[in-house]
């Protein structure tokens, strides 16, 4: 089965509004699913995203405190999560890509870094594999790690957070 084939059948099976289709021919098998589409690029090494956290929560008073006698949800909807004020210094590190998130570089060895520990600008923080391949995630800056958000082989999408540092 060529290419021109393959693509064809994936027409017929748009057209006929086909969820999953699978051809055994010989030695051949071809497995087609369609559904939630999730797009990934190949990604050999990329620089982790670094967001600030804010010094003050930005929640107004009257969405986190209700009425007497009132719950959240009748006060106006769902009550936001409000976060105990940080040191502007403190900045999250978040995924920039969809994986595994790995806090050592192999099985069985110890993890890049601990809480606690000084990282310097370039050093690595941990990898996400994303295909089959290990993405090394590098420090921007020098910092004290303050939390790790992930456990090691979590997944991770786009934006999460990874590490929560203080910038040295």
């Amino acid at each position: 089965m060529n290419q021109k084939e393959i693509k064809e059948l994936i027409e017929l099976l748009v057209e006929k509004d086909i969820a999953e289709f699978e051809l055994e021919r010989g030695d051949m098998k071809l497995h087609i699913k369609r559904g939630a589409t999730a797009q990934f690029a190949p990604v050999v090494q990329v620089a982790p995203a670094v967001a600030s956290v804010p010094a003050t929560p930005a929640v107004p008073a009257a969405a986190s405190s209700p009425a007497p006698g009132q719950t959240p949800a009748a006060a106006g909807g769902a009550q936001a999560p409000t976060a105990p004020p940080v040191d502007a210094d403190l900045h999250i590190v978040k995924s920039p890509i969809v994986g595994t998130f790995y806090e050592s570089p192999s099985p069985g060895a110890p993890p890049f870094l601990k809480i606690g520990d000084t990282v310097q600008e370039g050093q690595v923080l941990c990898i996400i594999e994303a295909m089959k391949l290990m993405n090394e995630i590098e420090a921007e800056f020098r910092c004290k790690i303050i939390k790790i958000c992930k456990e090691n082989a979590q997944p991770v999408e786009f934006g999460d957070p990874l590490f929560l540092v203080e910038r040295l």
